[in-house]
Parts: C-alpha cells; structure tokens; sequence
C-alpha cells in the first residue's frame, strides 16, 4: 500500500484538507494553544502530545504567539495495517477519540522528538527499494512510544457505563480471531445481546470508527497470513475464511491490500 508523509512546525498547518486521510501526531514544544475536536475544546502546553486520525475534524485553532510545535502525519490506513490485530492501538484509539491529547514526561517528549525527527530525515528517501518497509518500521517505533505513554495516562481509568462495556465486549470477541470467518455486524450483535442498529451506533460514538472497520482491522493481518503460506491455494484460503465465492474473496483482498490476491502474492516474490 502507498503512503504518503507530512512534517511541519506550523500549528495552524495541522488541519489542512490534505490531511484529511492521515493521522496527526503533534507535539507542543513551549507556548500554549487550543482546539475544538468532537465538539470539546482541548487546551495544550508544553510536552503534550496529540493523536488525532482524520484531522480534518479539528477546528478552531488558536496559539499564543510563543508557541512551538512539530508534527508528523502519516496515511491512516497504512499505520493501521502495520500493527498486529490483538495490538493496544485497538482499545487505545477508543479513549484517544475522546481525548486525543496525552501529557508526556521530559523524557518521554525528548523520545518522541527523536521519533519524529527520523521520520523527518528519511521521509524524502523515495527512490528506496524498501522506503515504505522503512518509513513503517520508524513509524512502528513512533507507535509503540506513544502507545507506552498512553498506557500510563489510562492505568487508573475504569470504565462502567454499558456504552464502555459493549465495546470492550466487542473488542474482546474480535482478539480471538473469530473475524476470520464471521465479518457480519449482526453476528456480534446477536453475541453481545444487542440489535446491530444499537452496536452500529455505540461504536461510533464511543470509538468516532464503525463496527465494520475494526472487524476489517482484525481481519486483514489474518487474510495476510494466509497470502503469506504458499501452501494454501486462494481457493483453500476463501474457504477457510467462509467467503461465499472466489469473486468476493478477490474483491476483498483488493479492497483492503490494494490489490488482488494473486497480485499480492506476487509482490511477495523477491524482485529479479
């Protein structure tokens, strides 16, 4: 999958309709500044990191004359299809949709300068054989710092409201793998006890994503594995994860690898 990365210091920069399909990383260096993300106004200072997917839903930005800030976007499809399915990122993005902005230690904002600062320096190296295979392995590092510090903020978070619990559920039946061979939104409603209008409607809310797009999360890394053996002829895989018919299997892979199965197979093969 192509992908294409940005990087600035402009804060005003950060919610250009060219972003739209990227997620924002963005770290406030000194001053202080505001925006409006879900209808809630977010202040932010000094070491605060933001996390924001489709930054396009950022408005009302507004700095003080001494701020500082830098920023990394990356395409959104592509960070998610880097990360294993069982992966924190999955109940992470669900409290960073409702508050998208984490307070970093010294130390932990001096890493995360340093991550986007190599993204930076390497983002240019297009003519690469393997550039994305590089970009997403420093956008893994990336990750996995913020993933630690986001950790941290919610370790003393309980969740108890019904709307909380319905996706954990959710989450939690989609971690043993069943998306394999059950991709139907009503299956999980019908497991979790709940119309699929109701579910449907939960997960957005709560989580700002469909139901849809966190089984295709789970399922993706799993059709990849299959691609992956060449034991396994297309047809066995189909079968394996209950596609209906070949057709549909091969538009399903296309739509999320960006290319036919056999293609992908192919783009597996070392170059001659």
């Amino acid at each position: 999958m192509k992908a294409d990365f940005q990087y600035s210091d402009d804060f005003y920069g950060m919610n250009a309709p060219q972003l739209s399909h990227t997620c924002m990383h963005l770290l406030c260096l000194a001053g202080e500044g505001s925006f409006v993300f879900n209808e809630r106004c977010f202040h932010i200072v000094k070491n605060d990191l933001v996390v924001i997917p489709m930054p396009c839903r950022v408005s009302n930005l507004a700095a003080h004359a001494d701020m500082q800030v830098e920023w990394f976007a990356a395409d959104y499809k592509f960070l998610q299809n880097l990360l294993p399915s069982n992966n924190y990122s999955i109940g992470g993005s669900i409290s960073l949709n409702q508050d998208p902005v984490i307070l970093l230690t010294d130390e932990q904002a001096r890493r995360m300068l340093e991550d986007f600062h190599r993204l930076r320096d390497r983002m240019g190296d297009r003519d690469l054989q393997f550039y994305h295979q590089l970009m997403g392995s420093l956008c893994l590092t990336m990750m996995y710092d913020i993933f630690e510090a986001h950790a941290q903020r919610e370790a003393t978070d309980t969740h108890t409201e019904r709307t909380a619990y319905i996706v954990k559920q959710l989450m939690a039946l989609l971690a043993t793998g069943i998306s394999r061979t059950e991709r139907d939104v009503s299956y999980y409603a019908e497991r979790l006890n709940v119309s699929p209008k109701y579910l449907s409607a939960t997960i957005k809310r709560v989580t700002g994503h469909s139901v849809t797009s966190y089984i295709d999360r789970h399922t993706v890394p799993i059709l990849k594995d299959f691609l992956d053996d060449d034991r396994l002829s297309l047809t066995q895989i189909a079968d394996r994860m209950n596609f209906t018919s070949l057709s549909y299997f091969s538009r399903y892979c296309t739509k999320h690898l960006g290319q036919s199965p056999s293609s992908y197979r192919q783009s597996l093969q070392p170059k001659q």
